[in-house]
């Protein structure tokens, strides 16, 4: 199945040109490994209205099914991205967070931290994902193996009942 997604990634030293963003590109050769197609990448600073702004500039233009952020979901006084999040989604998807924190847990105590969410407005899927390289990475394929089905009932697609009873959702 081929997924659109687009990747958000939130860094204010990224956005200001002091440090290159390592995590988006990381994040699209995944997705390019999975056959999946970038459908949009932006940099945005730390502020919570431009994240909602880009976010919904997605969502409204119907241009990913699966939308990733990658940044801003620790502890630090300017790390918003959850809440910006939490603010456009209509359905939380508590799972895939919970997953990629388990997952990240046998790796690193500090995944702990992390304060990611997961939700749908309408029919995309938003997931947030840390801002290291390796953790956006590394959480991304803690929550793979669901995301083609998790778009599949976004969409309605009348297969993606075809696995349920069978262990599955």
């Amino acid at each position: 199945m081929l997924l659109r997604v687009a990747i958000l990634t939130v860094s204010d030293r990224s956005f200001l040109g002091e440090r290159v963003d390592e995590s988006g590109p990381a994040l699209a050769a995944c997705l390019a490994a999975e056959g999946w197609r970038v459908t949009g990448t932006q940099l945005v600073p730390d502020e919570q209205e431009q994240i909602r702004a880009a976010l919904l500039a997605w969502i409204t233009k119907n241009a990913a099914d699966v939308i990733l952020t990658t940044g801003g979901t620790g502890f630090a006084p300017r790390d918003v991205t959850p809440e910006a999040t939490q603010s456009l989604i209509e359905k939380d998807a508590p799972g895939l967070a919970e997953v990629m924190r388990a997952s990240g847990l046998r790796i690193s105590p500090h995944a702990m931290l992390s304060r990611a969410r997961a939700g749908i407005r309408g029919r995309t899927l938003i997931v947030n994902l840390p801002g290291s390289p390796t953790g956006a990475v590394e959480s991304l394929q803690a929550i793979l193996p669901a995301l083609g089905h998790a778009v599949q009932l976004l969409r309605g697609d009348a297969a993606a009942e075809e696995g349920h009873g069978k262990g599955g959702v």
